[in-house]
């Protein structure tokens, strides 16, 4: 929209490249490439035929499957046809997906053939129901989802749209351990390419290309690649992280922008094959999820020569990255300021605000509260809880920090929600302890982050036994990982007589929290 005119919700970027450069290479997976020319023919086939199979506006289409051109395919014909995309999550077992299904109450899904045991697995607990197409990435082109829309016309629909409709709904952990659904609307994602467009730090160039790594159900995952599409670069991408096959692929897609988390940046140094990888085509790496340490930073850069990083800090529901640490702030003599996340995004505005919601000068700790033009629009079907985080404009993070005084960095130090992240993953507490508390011998449990070396946090459960139960970690630990997803099951479990709890009952998390965050000068990874 800021660059070009004619672009003003998500599907009009194909239509703008599939005219103005359609012989350019748009996205390539493990199969094939797709050219500008060819993703807006298609997008539009796919679409006539989702209409054709009563997809209306409004309606949610649904992608459960990793990184491949159908999901991209499938993203852009959802807008052509006025509908929102649902990105599920296939790391989430059969009991989070159905809670997530049956809120968002799909048209369609769209299902890679390797998890139709857990699609059917899901439905089988739902009470919506809906139709799906089988997706089959390794039959080379876009197998049986380009036969399901082959006889389509390949004239762009031409349906009426609005910007402030959602385009994606992506759901995230949840305080109370249901799913939040985040709306967000093309009008939102366009404001956040104005935010972009406006930062020197993110430019693009002609020839630049983005490697696609994390997940399409992240933000990261799709917000990135569609930052990239929509200046007109090749988007490359892996189904899903396998470290060796990552560096495999830099060699031969080079790519010039990649997106990580910190503890992926590791695994990739780390891995047997990095001495041998070529690396030589990245120009920036962006990272987010955790501050970077000080000895991997310097690792990154001498070992990815002519590469610049830069961090970013950003929510689902603010759209991307609210705070970045530009590559000329990493500063590995002042390794303090590596902790920081940076400085706000051009036309966004950060407050730091007491138990009071009173702003406190720069260098006190409080609530980190978020105004941007490229706000979500709602958690889908919880009003009171879009209440809570929003007002007047402004975000509630949950995350406690401050700005500095005297460079006008931000620093997060601690979480007032009781979340936990790790490996760049979020996890709320509530949603591990009610799996925890399922087990018959648990009586009491407090969910914490610990901090861990590899994963930045790491899920711990402290537990209370019930009287005369022999409950074992091992035991509990199978026992949740029916429950939830692998990155939230618990990693460690501890075992105590009591929980410290506070005159109204309420477990004491910062006391249980102080033990293993003692004399480090964050509290959170």
């Amino acid at each position: 929209m800021w660059l070009y005119a004619d672009i003003s919700t998500v599907s009009d970027i194909p239509r703008h490249y599939g005219r103005t450069t359609p012989e350019k290479v748009a996205l390539v997976d493990d199969q094939r490439s797709l050219s500008f020319g060819e993703l807006d023919r298609l997008t539009s086939q796919m679409a006539h035929r989702l209409v054709q199979d009563g997809v209306r506006e409004g309606d949610v289409v649904a992608f459960f499957g990793k990184n491949s051109i159908p999901y991209f395919l499938t993203l852009f014909a959802a807008s052509k046809a006025g509908a929102t995309l649902l990105p599920l999550n296939w790391r989430l077992t059969p009991v989070e997906l159905s809670a997530i299904i049956d809120d968002a109450r799909p048209a369609i899904v769209f299902v890679d053939e390797a998890f139709v045991p857990t699609l059917q697995a899901t439905l089988e607990r739902c009470q919506h129901r809906m139709p799906h197409q089988v997706v089959q990435p390794e039959a080379g082109a876009s197998g049986a989802l380009e036969r399901y829309f082959g006889d389509a016309p390949a004239a762009d629909p031409g349906l009426p749209s609005d910007p402030r409709h959602t385009a994606w709904l992506m759901y995230t952990s949840g305080t109370t351990g249901l799913g939040k659904g985040v709306e967000i609307s093309h009008q939102a994602l366009n404001l956040m390419r104005l935010s972009e467009h406006l930062e020197p730090a993110l430019q693009w160039r002609a020839d630049d290309s983005l490697m696609m790594v994390m997940p399409n159900f992240h933000l990261l995952g799709t917000a990135l690649p569609i930052q990239a599409l929509y200046n007109g670069c090749t988007v490359s991408m892996m189904p899903m992280l396998e470290p060796g096959r990552l560096l495999e692929l830099l060699g031969s897609t080079r790519p010039t922008i990649l997106v990580l988390a910190p503890t992926v940046i590791q695994m990739m140094l780390d891995h047997p094959k990095a001495g041998e990888a070529d690396l030589s085509s990245l120009r920036l790496i962006m990272y987010a999820g955790s501050a970077i340490n000080a000895q991997l930073l310097k690792r990154a850069l001498t070992e990815i020569s002519g590469c610049r990083f830069m961090q970013f800090y950003g929510t689902t529901e603010c759209v991307g990255p609210m705070c970045i640490l530009r590559p000329e702030q990493h500063d590995l003599v002042n390794e303090a300021r590596l902790k920081s996340c940076g400085t706000p995004m051009p036309l966004v505005d950060f407050k730091v605000l007491d138990e009071q919601g009173r702003e406190v000068p720069d260098g006190e700790k409080g609530e980190l509260v978020i105004r941007t033009p490229a706000m979500f629009t709602r958690y889908r079907n919880q009003p009171e809880l879009t209440a809570q985080v929003l007002e007047r404009g402004w975000y509630r993070t949950g995350d406690a920090g401050y700005r500095d005084p005297k460079d006008g960095l931000m620093y997060i130090v601690d979480r007032i929600k009781d979340m936990i992240v790790t490996g760049g993953e979020n996890v709320y507490s509530a949603e591990v302890e009610q799996a925890v508390q399922r087990h018959p011998g648990v009586s009491m449990a407090a969910v914490i982050a610990v901090p861990d070396p590899k994963w930045g946090e790491r899920v711990t459960a402290v537990v209370v036994r019930k009287a005369g139960a022999a409950l074992e970690e091992a035991e509990l630990i199978a026992h949740c990982r029916t429950q939830l997803a692998g990155y939230k099951v618990p990693k460690q479990v501890v075992f105590a007589e009591s929980l410290p709890v506070s005159p109204a009952g309420k477990v004491l998390k910062r006391v249980l929290r102080e033990t293993y965050w003692s004399g480090l000068d964050r509290a959170v990874a």
